[in-house]
């Protein structure tokens, strides 16, 4: 989550001088206690999480579980925190979070080998087709370069939402917690997001609106969905297309650069 937009508050959260007492209580006791009175308070921080990270997200995800599951990395960040770091815990807390849901998603393996398998095809298709023709491929270009009929190509294409659970702007926690990035990294990073932003300007424009709607506005999938009168199935495979072509888009700089 970026730093510049927080979870709306919702009825019943402590002001900012309360969450702070709280804190302090749990620094001074490390009690269960006062870990939960904390935990109730970033409540909404798992809801949050939960519904962005549900534009990567099949309909018959169980959100409950979900929840229960980010419930339990709420937690760990609570245990972990160091509020001596110059991080904020929302920042902190939202990867643990989501880290603890991907955790719960990959654990139950709900996507068959054979799927996986299409999936990483598709991913290499359309790099090399986009290698080939200089553009971004067309839906038809690329089953037709699979060798799919439509109603394998339909498939695989409710399939594409479950391989980019993670999306993107992924962020490990030991990037949060590691200590100043040496000058070299600062600058590999700088790299990077300006190889992004061009890949993105190259995506089609359905792609790319939804692209600038998620990760800067950081709209939910309903939000965007709204927003441009499209179902959130249609949003969720707009934005599976668009990760994949930015994943081949990295992939590509990272091998120019070996």
């Amino acid at each position: 989550m970026e730093e510049g937009r927080q979870p709306p508050m919702e009825s019943g959260e402590a002001p900012e001088n309360e969450v702070s007492h709280l804190w302090e209580a749990y620094e001074q006791a490390r009690g269960n206690e006062a870990r939960n009175a904390l935990a109730e308070h970033y409540l909404p921080l798992v809801r949050y999480v939960a519904g962005r990270l549900a534009i990567s997200l099949p309909a018959h995800v169980d959100r409950d579980d979900l929840l229960s599951s980010g419930f339990f990395g709420l937690l760990d960040a609570i245990e972990r925190f160091d509020t001596e770091r110059n991080i904020k815990f929302e920042t902190y807390a939202s990867v643990r979070i989501r880290g603890a849901m991907v955790d719960y998603l990959r654990a139950k393996d709900w996507m068959p080998v054979t799927a996986r398998s299409r999936v990483r095809k598709y991913g290499d298709t359309m790099a090399q087709l986009t290698n080939d023709l200089g553009r971004a491929p067309t839906d038809e270009e690329i089953q037709q370069a699979m060798a799919l009929s439509d109603k394998e190509f339909r498939a695989l294409q409710a399939q594409l939402a479950m391989a980019t659970m993670v999306p993107i702007d992924d962020m490990s926690v030991e990037t949060l917690e590691a200590a100043t990035p040496s000058p070299s990294a600062a600058i590999e990073e700088e790299e990077l997001r300006k190889t992004l932003a061009k890949a993105i300007d190259k995506l089609p424009e359905k792609e790319r609106i939804v692209v600038s709607l998620y990760y800067y506005d950081e709209l939910t999938l309903k939000e965007i969905a709204q927003i441009l009168h499209l179902t959130e199935a249609r949003i969720s495979q707009l934005h599976s297309k668009a990760v994949f072509r930015l994943r081949g888009s990295l992939a590509r700089m990272k091998a120019s650069l070996i």
